[in-house]
């Protein structure tokens, strides 16, 4: 047997090998200027050897590559068609220029560690996102905006009820801060004037309305800021599609913070 050919010998290894170990094929490829065991009696050189340990570890890099990638675009949506104009209950909305947008307050899936069962609201106050946790550890993430300092609130609470193009009427503490609101005491119709916009889902704790709303709103460059006084504000787009996939009865939770290990950091890169 020549020095160029490695012979595959049952139960036992002959020579000075150097082994790479290929743990995500489940592989071992050596190195040798003599003999490698296996046990199929064949003759493979230490060139095609090399070649095949080569071409593994490229493969495993570039499938490492792919899922990094793809782990980092996280579950975008095709925002082309959900930020599309469209026509909803009568009422025109227009299109969101999404891509003038930090992508991060985009609406995506995301990977959710939290023990929280499927089908609850979660807000994370700081970050400004809106989670509503799906199975397998999943979770759908939209941008939000929320209360400007002062006027935060955070606790739990259960989604109530819920309405399309909402009635806006400012509470008694808004008009005392802004007189100018007195017109709309007796409220303002659905509309794209509407700050609270295309849906509404109202919170309620212990029985008695919190006064804080999850819902659309007229100015969706607002999203990633503290711009609203105290209520949760969405894209139109997302709150409709929030609104359709949630009932009523909905456990919201709202939090400072969500734990970095509870959520998939990798979607924001």
């Amino acid at each position: 047997m020549g020095s160029n050919n490695i012979k595959l010998i049952s139960g036992q290894t002959v020579g000075r090998l150097a082994c790479v170990s290929l743990f995500a094929f489940g592989l071992q490829a050596c190195s040798s200027t003599n003999t490698l065991t296996s046990g199929y009696g064949s003759l493979i050189s230490t060139d095609q050897l090399r070649s095949r340990a080569t071409n593994s570890v490229a493969a495993a890099s570039q499938l490492s590559r792919r899922m990094h990638e793809s782990r980092a675009q996280g579950g975008a949506f095709d925002y082309d068609t959900i930020y599309a104009a469209q026509v909803d209950e009568g009422i025109s909305i227009p299109a969101f220029n999404y891509k003038k947008m930090n992508s991060k307050y985009l609406r995506r899936a995301v990977r959710y560690f939290g023990p929280e069962p499927s089908g609850t609201i979660i807000v994370d106050a700081r970050r400004r996102y809106l989670f509503l946790i799906q199975p397998g550890k999943m979770a759908i993430r939209y941008g939000i905006a929320v209360g400007k300092e002062g006027y935060g609130w955070t606790g739990n609470s259960v989604l109530q009820w819920k309405q399309k193009w909402p009635t806006w009427t400012p509470p008694a503490e808004m008009i005392e801060r802004k007189p100018e609101l007195q017109k709309y005491a007796d409220g303002l119709k659905g509309s794209n004037e509407n700050p609270l916009g295309a849906r509404a889902m109202y919170l309620f704790k212990d029985g008695r309305d919190t006064l804080y709303r999850i819902h659309g709103t007229t100015k969706p460059f607002s999203i990633g800021k503290a711009a609203s006084s105290g209520c949760f504000r969405m894209i139109n787009q997302d709150v409709i599609d929030l609104y359709n996939r949630v009932g009523t009865k909905v456990s919201v939770q709202v939090r400072p913070e969500i734990k970095v290990s509870l959520i998939d950091q990798m979607s924001d890169r």
